[in-house]
């Protein structure tokens, strides 16, 4: 049994606890709150649960474990966290190969999925919301959808209290605690200093803030995101209005539902802006407000004057390649990162914990490997094929 410092409550650090902990190790958990984190990107009213990931069966796979366990937390937690409402992929034109929209298709047709095309007047029917003129093919998925994830969080903060770990909320991580090319713990803001075997650093888009030498490595971008209220709530109810991405690697928009608050969510998963969490210019911009009711009039008519009634940075912490972090650092012996979230994380959260434990224990696992220390890897390798790049 080790003694682990586990720095950040959001998804991959409390999963993470609750996982070590259930292997038998000693757990302090610790953030400076309050929990849910109102900055952190797991804090919001809904993430995509989809395993539509192009021609990458590494996140298909993963995708489609969590899924499984999405369904299963449901019951256990004894509320519905995860709305399986199906999740919708289109495009303007017809798709093609190498489009991520076909290459996910064909994916998902092949691993036994649930999948309908998206590509006649009969189909579009079932969509009021949409402009059947614009929108000419696409996928659905029916076997995804969304989990609430700010009720997600909180939900696994209680249950990481009901297992017995440490939760240190209101403490302020200051540095880590190294000696001897070692970490063997952390120093709080007011100059406390914990001890540990391990340390796993899971601070989201604060990484490169709160551990100045992974600035080469990782970076953090805010994406703007947007809650509505429409004025015709049942053109976007869950039966007829799924989870959504239109033309995403052209547009980078998707969104949501209505949900029980009458509220709707769309955001963009596009470059964003180069930013502190803590910026002070974290707030969505009138180019960004400008943007979205262009993408809206001439997507969904009937949203096109909907009030804004919520509007927020959504901050990514972004590696080179697009693919999660989740390693032991070479250089610093007892420290482990988990973050590298890229803004396709939350999906995973039934897995995530798992796949950071074994990172901890040096146990196989093989998608540790996607995920391995990689400071080799140069920008501009992206591989999130469903991220809107307008440099390409």
């Amino acid at each position: 049994m080790s003694r682990i410092i586990v720095v950040g409550a959001g998804i991959n650090g409390v999963t993470a606890a609750i996982e070590l902990k259930k292997r038998g190790h000693d757990l302090v958990l610790v953030d400076p709150g309050p929990l849910p984190h109102p900055l952190a990107a797991s804090t919001d009213i809904s993430k995509a649960v989809r395993a539509a990931y192009g021609a990458d069966e590494d996140y298909t796979g993963l995708a489609e474990r969590s899924i499984k366990i999405w369904r299963e937390w449901n019951q256990e937690f004894g509320t519905q966290l995860y709305h399986e409402v199906g999740v919708m992929f289109v495009r303007q034109r017809e798709l093609k190969p190498s489009d991520f929209e076909y290459e996910s298709f064909k994916t998902l047709e092949h691993r036994g999925h649930k999948v309908e095309r998206i590509n006649s007047a009969r189909s579009w029917k079932r969509f009021p919301a949409w402009n059947p003129e614009l929108y000419r093919d696409g996928i659905l998925e029916l076997e995804a959808g969304y989990a609430e994830s700010g009720r997600v969080v909180a939900t696994l903060i209680r249950h990481a209290k009901s297992l017995g770990i440490e939760l240190l909320e209101g403490a302020r991580f200051s540095k880590l605690d190294e000696r001897d090319h070692g970490v063997s713990g952390i120093v709080l803001g007011t100059g406390e200093r914990i001890a540990s075997d391990f340390v796993v650093m899971a601070v989201g888009a604060w990484t490169p803030y709160l551990l100045p030498f992974t600035k080469k490595i990782f970076h953090a971008s805010g994406q703007p995101v947007f809650h509505l209220q429409p004025r015709q709530p049942e053109l976007f109810a869950p039966e007829r209005f799924p989870v959504f991405g239109a033309d995403i690697t052209t547009t980078g928009y998707y969104g949501f539902p209505i949900n029980r608050d009458g509220v709707m969510k769309i955001a963009n998963h596009g470059p964003g802006r180069e930013m502190s969490p803590e910026s002070s210019k974290r707030a969505v911009t009138l180019e960004d407000e400008k943007n979205l009711r262009e993408f809206l009039s001439s997507t969904f008519p009937a949203l096109a004057d909907a009030p804004i009634v919520y509007s927020r940075v959504c901050m990514y912490c972004d590696t080179h390649d697009g693919n999660f972090w989740i390693a032991r650092d070479p250089d610093r012996r007892g420290l482990i990162i988990a973050a590298g979230d890229c803004g396709h994380g939350f999906k995973f959260a039934p897995v995530l914990g798992e796949i950071i434990a074994d990172a901890v224990e040096e146990k196989p696992n093989p998608i540790l490997q996607k995920f391995r220390w990689r400071p080799e890897v140069r920008a501009g390798s992206g591989t999130d094929v469903a991220r809107f790049n307008p440099e390409l």
